[in-house]
């Protein structure tokens, strides 16, 4: 009969930052096995606050070559509650699109954890950042150490985020040919069926643009009559 191998219960504490935000950056993660510890830190040439506290979790939890029971502690809401509530999974369900149009910010490190966790059994826990978090402290120590570091790396995902800002932006949609924030596609510009007004109705929009694709509409400001 084969024996099942436990799954190791590990502790997982990570800070990140960058100086000034965005600037050079740097993380600290702290694994932790039976009493036994080891230290991680990495420094940035070019990053934000919010990609090194991602990049510290991930790289901790990448460092682990079996399936383990996770324990995550970090003093970023940004990350636990992109977890915890469900954010990371919408963002993905939705082609990392949001409600707007534009991008996911850091969708590229918000895929990179998804996929590690789905590895592992992970439970995220939120602790309060200088606040004497034996840890939490230690983390932050070693994510200066990356930051002062002389050997600091290029974060390639920011560039790229730098390279294409456009799309991360919210798209205004106000123009006929304007691209659609679900689909792109380009909207054209189509007449209300009925220009009757409502009871108690002040304004009606003469036209609106509609994506031809996945038939969102869009109600412009330029559209907008009053009704005398």
């Amino acid at each position: 009969m084969k024996e099942w191998k436990e799954i190791p219960d590990i502790e997982l504490y990570s800070d990140g930052g960058a100086e000034p935000n965005p600037g050079k950056g740097g993380f600290g993660v702290i694994l932790t096995y039976k009493g036994r510890s080891k230290e991680f830190f990495q420094g940035y040439e070019l990053t934000t606050n919010n990609r090194m506290e991602l990049m510290g979790v991930i790289f901790g939890l990448e460092q682990l070559k079996t399936k383990a029971k996770v324990t995550v502690y970090s003093d970023s809401k940004y990350v636990v509650d992109g977890i915890v509530k469900g954010w990371a999974v919408n963002w993905e369900r939705n082609n990392w699109i949001r409600k707007k149009g534009n991008l996911v910010l850091n969708k590229d490190l918000w895929e990179r954890l998804l996929d590690v966790i789905d590895k592992h059994e992970v439970t995220f826990n939120w602790v309060k950042g200088h606040a004497g978090h034996e840890e939490n402290e230690h983390c932050d120590v070693l994510a200066n150490q990356g930051i002062n570091s002389e050997h600091k790396i290029k974060d390639e995902g920011y560039l790229e985020y730098l390279e294409n800002i456009e799309y991360y932006q919210e798209q205004s949609i106000v123009n006929e040919g304007d691209s659609c924030r679900k689909c792109h596609t380009s909207v054209i510009k189509k007449t209300p069926k009925s220009k009757k007004a409502k009871q108690g109705q002040t304004y009606y929009f003469e036209y609106y643009l509609f994506c031809p694709t996945c038939k969102t509409m869009y109600f412009v400001e330029e559209a907008k009559r009053e009704i005398p």
